[in-house]
């Protein structure tokens, strides 16, 4: 004897409705890997819970099987926006690419490929940063002989004044 029909409708007591969820999220998931393997179909399941879990599972890369669909759908699932979006990012990846390369070779690493011509343009660079480097650090010196001299001029200040005290206090004691 089976299981009678069960009524589709929403499930109020949320926990029953976690549950049921796991479970049945499960059994999709098993019966999606089971049509692909067996039918060697490529098959897509995204869910997102009551939460906003996402589970997916993909036979084949996910960005494949959405570009199959618009194509095969008609559908855009995404827009101009979205496509300038992922050129930016593109793009900056590029960038942040060609900087990391930039810097290795301002480590000294990597310097092979380089032609001559880039190579001079890399001692310029360098030497020109050494320069900066070196002026950076010879104000740092003229500032710190400058507050050594004004210490040097406060700690006069202040012995003479705390001899003067002294000399004023042996002077009352002697009275």
């Amino acid at each position: 004897m089976g299981r009678g029909k069960t009524e589709l409708k929403r499930i109020e007591n949320s926990t029953n409705r976690q549950v049921t969820f796991a479970k049945r999220k499960n059994g999709l998931l098993k019966k999606a890997r089971e049509i692909s393997i067996l039918c060697d179909a490529d098959v897509s399941v995204v869910m997102f819970s009551e939460a906003g879990n996402m589970t997916e599972y993909s036979s084949a890369p996910l960005i494949e099987q959405l570009a199959r669909y618009q194509k095969e759908s008609g559908k855009t699932l995404w827009d101009a926006k979205h496509e300038r979006l992922s050129a930016e990012i593109d793009r900056v990846r590029k960038e942040n690419s060609n900087l990391q390369i930039e810097l290795r070779h301002l480590k000294g690493e990597d310097l092979k490929p380089l032609s001559p011509q880039e190579l001079h343009a890399l001692e310029n660079a360098l030497e020109d940063g050494y320069a900066g480097a070196r002026a950076k650090i010879k104000e740092h010196h003229r500032k710190l002989k400058k507050n050594g001299r004004l210490l040097e001029e406060e700690n006069k200040r202040l012995s003479a004044t705390y001899q003067q005290q002294q000399q004023n206090k042996w002077n009352m004691g002697a009275m």
